[in-house]
């Protein structure tokens, strides 16, 4: 059976989806923005703050649900220009220690509420 994850310490859903699902000790969670769960806000002032967001509110989803950085198997990064790929990656690896996740980064046109950063992970527990 899957169980819903929700948190207040992450951005609530602006769509018809949950913030995680857990399936079969595989965690699924939704691709996060920099949104601030406190205030809603979109945080804009810079690709590094945006980025710290995004794998703060990716952090408290995955505590939620009992999981951690050190569970995560696959990542998918969605940048709004490639040109910020190196201060997003100095940044998202830090979140890491030893073993990384297998990852993929993709370029697109244009991302939820108009920000450069979208991540998506997917964690595992046996």
């Amino acid at each position: 059976m899957n169980k819903i994850v929700n948190t207040t310490n992450a951005p609530a859903p602006i769509g018809p989806y949950s913030q995680a699902v857990i399936a079969n000790g595989f965690l699924f969670l939704s691709g996060q923005v920099a949104i601030n769960p406190e205030t809603g806000d979109v945080i804009k002032s810079s690709v590094a703050d945006e980025t710290h967001q995004v794998m703060r509110n990716i952090k408290a989803v995955l505590l939620e649900a009992g999981y951690g950085f050190e569970d995560v198997v696959k990542v998918t990064i969605f940048l709004s220009d490639m040109d910020l790929f190196a201060e997003i990656n100095e940044i998202y690896g830090s979140y890491f220690e030893g073993n990384f996740p297998a990852r993929e980064t993709l370029a697109v046109k244009g991302l939820p509420k108009g920000v450069n950063i979208e991540i998506s992970v997917t964690a595992y527990k046996s």
